[in-house]
C-alpha cells in the first residue's frame, strides 16, 4: 500500500462522525426503509414501533438475546420484543431487509471504487457454542471437542455481505458455496466467486462452470494438487509429476444428459445445491451422475490451476477478494460482542437469527460507513489533501472504532440530522 494511501485512510476514517449503533440504523432505515420489508406473518402489515422493531434485530446482531436489551432499552419490555420477533422477524423477512441494503450500497456511486459487483468471495467465521460437542457427535479435526457453529458468509467485491448460512463445524465449506451465489436476493450479478481450500470440491468446480459462475478458489498446498488430462499420461512426458491421472470423457459423454438436468434443477430451485452436493458426496463410488460431474470438475480444476500459474492478475484478484471477507470478519466479531461472542441459543431457528442479525447490521455499518466516507473524501479534495482518486480504492468501509456497540440502547435520533441532511465530520486540520 502507497504511503499516500495510508495517510489518506488515517485522514478519511478520523473524520467519520462518532455515533451510536442505534443512531447508525435510524439513519440507514432513513435512507433506505430497510424495515418496511419486517412485515406481520399474518396481516402482511409493517411493525407499528421501529424501534422496538430495531431493538429485536439488534439483541440478534450484538448477541445480547431479548431478556437483556428490554433491560438495556428504555420503554422495551420482553413481552414486546418477543411478540415482535414471533411475528415480523424470520428467514424471508430478514432476507428482504438485507437485499434492501445491499442494493443501496451496489447504487452508491462511491462503492464503485471498490469493485463493480460482479465478483465475491465467501468464508466461514467460527464462533463457540455452549455445552459440550461430544453430547452432538460433532467433534471437529481442528476444533476437537469445543462446540462451535460456523457463519457462513458471501460478501461483494463493493463490501456488502449478501448471504449468510449458519453450519455444523463438522460439514466442508464447500458445501453452501453455490447457495449464497444462487439464493440472495439482492441485484447484484456475480460471474467470478472466489473461496479458500476448503470451499473448493471438484463437484463444486463442475456446477460452477454449469451454472455460469467462474471459480477461482485460493488452493493451498497448489504444488500437491494433481491435473488431469485427456488420453494417455505418458503422451505429456514433461508434466508427469504433476498429472493425476487421465480423463474419463467417455463416461461423461454417457451421462451427459444426467448432468445436465441436475444443473437445470438446481438453477430453477427444484432442488438446492447444497443439499445435492451433500448427497453425491456421500453416494458409492459406482454412481454414474457423482463420476460424471466429478471428471468435468477435474477438467475445469485443471484449467485453473494452469490458468493460476501463469495469470499474476488472477491471482491479485483472489487475495484482494479474500482479504475483504476476513476484514468483514474482524467487523462481525466485535458486533458480535455480549456473551463473550458465544452462541448459547439451543434451537437452529434461534441460531439462524443471529447469524442473520449480525449479517444484517454488518451491511448497515457498511453502507453508513460508504455514505460518510465519500463525504470526508468529497472536503479532503475540497482541501486539497486527496489529488488522486486512484488511492480511494484503499479505503475501506469496515471501521467500527468511531461506533459505539455498547451501553444503553437508546432510539432517539439526534437533532441535528435534519431531513435531507447529514452529521457533521469530525475536523481533520489538527491530523
Amino acid at each position: 500500500m502507497p504511503d499516500e494511501a495510508q495517510a489518506l485512510i488515517d485522514f478519511a476514517s478520523g473524520m467519520l462522525p462518532r455515533i451510536k449503533i442505534t443512531e447508525l440504523l435510524m439513519d440507514v432505515d432513513d435512507w433506505t426503509g430497510f424495515t418496511r420489508h419486517f412485515v406481520h406473518l399474518k396481516s402482511g402489515e409493517q411493525a407499528n414501533d421501529r424501534t422496538f422493531l430495531m431493538s429485536a434485530i439488534l439483541a440478534d446482531a450484538i448477541n445480547l438475546g431479548l431478556t437483556k436489551m428490554a433491560e438495556s432499552s428504555p420503554g422495551a419490555t420482553y413481552a414486546k420484543l418477543s411478540w415482535l420477533q414471533a411475528w415480523h422477524i424470520r428467514d424471508e423477512t430478514y432476507s428482504a431487509g438485507l437485499a434492501e441494503l445491499v442494493n443501496a450500497q451496489f447504487k452508491h456511486a462511491f462503492a464503485v471504487h471498490w469493485g463493480d459487483g460482479t465478483t465475491s468471495s465467501s468464508d466461514g467465521q467460527r464462533f463457540r457454542a455452549g455445552g459440550r460437542a461430544e453430547n452432538t457427535g460433532h467433534i471437529n479435526p481442528k476444533y476437537g471437542a469445543e462446540p462451535g457453529k460456523l457463519f457462513y458468509t458471501h460478501i461483494s467485491d463493493q463490501y456488502a455481505p449478501f448471504s449468510t448460512r449458519v453450519v455444523n463445524v463438522g460439514v466442508r465449506d464447500s458445501t453452501y458455496v453455490l447457495d449464497g451465489l444462487l439464493y440472495h436476493e439482492s441485484d447484484l450479478r456475480i460471474e467470478e466467486h472466489y473461496t479458500d481450500t476448503a470451499g473448493f470440491t471438484d463437484h463444486v468446480f463442475a456446477l460452477m462452470h454449469l451454472l455460469g459462475f467462474r471459480f477461482a478458489p485460493r488452493i493451498r498446498d497448489l504444488g500437491d494438487t494433481k491435473l488431469y488430462v485427456p488420453g494417455k499420461v505418458g503422451d505429456h512426458p514433461a508434466l508427469r509429476s504433476m498429472i493425476g491421472g487421465s480423463l474419463n470423457i467417455k463416461h461423461l459423454r454417457a451421462h451427459w444428459d444426467d448432468v445436465l438436468r441436475l444443473a437445470a434443477s438446481i438453477k430453477h430451485g427444484t432442488v438446492t445445491a447444497s443439499l445435492m452436493l451433500r448427497k453425491l458426496g456421500s453416494y458409492p463410488r459406482q454412481n454414474g451422475l457423482a463420476i460424471a460431474l466429478r471428471e468435468l470438475g477435474r477438467i475445469e480444476r485443471t484449467l485453473f490451476i494452469l490458468d493460476w500459474l501463469q495469470n499474476v492478475e488472477l491471482r491479485r484478484r483472489v487475495h484482494a477478494g479474500l482479504n475483504k471477507g476476513e476484514a468483514r470478519n474482524a467487523l462481525a466479531r466485535a458486533v458480535f460482542i455480549h456473551r463473550l461472542g458465544e452462541i448459547r441459543d439451543r434451537t437452529f431457528e434461534q441460531q439462524r437469527y443471529r447469524a442473520s442479525g449480525l449479517n444484517l447490521v454488518t451491511a448497515a455499518i457498511v453502507l453508513w460507513n460508504t455514505v460518510y466516507l465519500e463525504r470526508a473524501t468529497e472536503a479532503l479534495r475540497e482541501s486539497g489533501k486527496l489529488a488522486d482518486d486512484g488511492m480511494l480504492q484503499f479505503l475501506s468501509p469496515l471501521g467500527w472504532e468511531h461506533i459505539n456497540l455498547t451501553g444503553d440502547y437508546v432510539w432517539r435520533q439526534s437533532r441535528k440530522v435534519d431531513e435531507g441532511k447529514y452529521r457533521p465530520l469530525r475536523d481533520f486540520k489538527n491530523r
